[in-house]
């Protein structure tokens, strides 16, 4: 396909750290795109949360199927924009592999117990997989992605640095001593549609989640103008359909609605900025791939919905504190419990001296092991070490 003058070219790529020869068949960011779906990483999110705990339905999105669904979204709005698909599915893949398990629950207590240590942020632990804790080839740790892969990754919910942004998480700071990543400048357009494309996906298929297992009802949906407008246009075209296909025929046009709007607003919004270039697109100084006012009032109204009538529903209050409460006990029992780790960790840990500084990198290497685990691995770790009847 032909991209547009302001979409990244892989030709006109940075790219890497460590420099490599360039795949004959492939560009650079379809190697990237390749390289985090081998990652142990990306595998991984088969069994972390979306928002239920992966055993509590087969059907329900997890952490894995979220990054496909954000993954085909945004290769569609690249296309409608003339933007780098291949790049825009990297980003999108790669967007959560810093999760850990039970979602923003985990990431909370993950958070808190190193509240004393620099704290931890899933976006930051992102970044530490794809440059460090991936380790599978012979010349370099991490998986060495493109220069704009990582820039994208670390900034796609724009600029890091500058007037009233938070201190930087520490892995953030330690990678950018190495490269820089231009962490006060907006990323990439396709990041910026990445970004976007996660909104849509999570807000729709949550909305999908809940209606499927009861959490929230159509009754109850019927109270957001943005689901009761498409809910009634269905059933006025389908009036004799049965209710799950109704519902999902409204979700559909949900997204559909969302995915037209920010081709149609991003289309005119890069028009006037007279963007010709990826660069002009960074040095912008503000988002040009966005939601147009009204959009964004009627995605608000969702989220209104969703923060009280699910995300608080007392049934996911308990899976999070449940989800709480296992990551807790396990940083604070490894942590001062190290002979207990698998050996290669228990060496690394080991290593650190008894120093204040010492503390804190053993404190963030119990957090990438907890960070690591799924919410199946977590649930039987936290089972064998605190279940005194069951086997070690």
């Amino acid at each position: 396909m032909s991209l547009a003058p302001f979409a990244t070219k892989s030709e006109e790529s940075r790219g890497r750290l460590y420099p490599e020869r360039e795949a004959p068949y492939r560009t650079c960011f379809q190697r990237d795109r390749d390289r985090i779906l081998h990652s142990e990483a990306f595998r991984r999110l088969e069994s972390k949360t979306q928002v239920f705990i992966y055993h509590e339905g087969s059907s329900l999105r997890t952490r894995l199927t979220h990054s496909l669904e954000v993954s085909q979204i945004t290769r569609s709005l690249c296309r409608m924009l003339n933007l780098n698909p291949d790049l825009g599915e990297a980003l999108a893949l790669a967007h959560d592999l810093g999760h850990t398990p039970f979602g923003h629950a985990g990431e909370m207590a993950l958070n808190e117990c190193m509240k004393d240590y620099g704290g931890f942020d899933h976006n930051a632990h992102s970044l530490k997989i794809v440059t460090k804790l991936e380790q599978r080839y012979p010349r370099f740790d991490g998986i060495n992605l493109s220069w704009e892969t990582l820039e994208g990754l670390v900034k796609h919910n724009g600029p890091l640095t500058g007037e009233g942004k938070p201190p930087l998480p520490f892995d953030i700071i330690e990678y950018s001593e190495k490269q820089d990543l231009e962490l006060d400048t907006f990323p990439g357009a396709e990041a910026q549609v990445a970004s976007l494309a996660d909104d849509i996906a999570y807000s729709n298929h949550d909305t999908d989640d809940g209606l499927k297992t009861g959490l929230v009802t159509v009754e109850q949906l019927l109270t957001v103008p943005f689901f009761e407008r498409h809910y009634t246009r269905v059933r006025s075209e389908y009036p004799d359909v049965e209710s799950k296909r109704a519902e999902a025929e409204t979700v559909r046009r949900m997204i559909n609605d969302m995915i037209l709007d920010v081709a149609e607003t991003s289309k005119k919004a890069l028009t006037e900025s007279g963007a010709q270039s990826a660069a002009d697109v960074r040095a912008c100084g503000r988002p040009l791939i966005l939601f147009s006012e009204e959009m964004k009032t009627e995605i608000q109204s969702l989220k209104d919905f969703l923060f009280p009538n699910m995300y608080r529903h007392y049934k996911i209050n308990r899976m999070t504190s449940k989800g709480k409460r296992i990551v807790r006990d396990l940083f604070s029992l490894l942590f001062a419990e190290i002979n207990i780790l698998p050996p290669d960790w228990q060496a690394k840990a080991k290593a650190c001296a008894d120093t204040h500084d010492g503390r804190k990198k053993k404190a963030r290497l119990i957090a990438d092991f907890v960070a690591g685990l799924t919410d199946a691995s977590a649930i039987e770790l936290h089972t064998r070490l605190f279940d005194p009847q069951v086997r070690i």
